[in-house]
């Protein structure tokens, strides 16, 4: 049981993270594989059945814009951020900064 409330909690805290860093790699334009592969060089992994249905729910939400382009003969699709992405993420990124804050005081304290 406790395994399993676990693992609830950890993918309730990645999700939000992982929208936060696709944000933020994304100010410079990627395609899911070198996005994949950007994210996975700072140690955050992410499977390809959650980038990419991530990556479709930020366009859907305006935060990011994509076009197909081909590249060594394949069809690749290029995200990057919108203009609103870029005003959501600075805002997002402040409330992260926020919250870290915060979190440092709290794990500091003592009780």
């Amino acid at each position: 049981m406790n395994a399993d409330r676990f693992e609830n909690l950890r993918l309730e805290l990645r999700r939000g993270c992982l929208s936060l860093a696709v944000l933020a790699r994304l100010r410079v334009e990627h395609y899911g594989y070198t996005l994949r592969k950007a994210l996975a060089d700072q140690d955050l992994e992410i499977d390809e059945n959650t980038l990419y249905p991530l990556l479709r729910r930020l366009e859907s939400q305006g935060l990011l814009t994509s076009e197909w382009r081909e590249e060594n003969k394949r069809k690749k699709r290029f995200y990057r951020l919108s203009r609103d992405g870029e005003r959501i993420l600075e805002q997002l990124l402040n409330e992260w900064q926020g919250i870290n804050r915060a979190l440092d005081r709290i794990l500091e304290a003592k009780q």
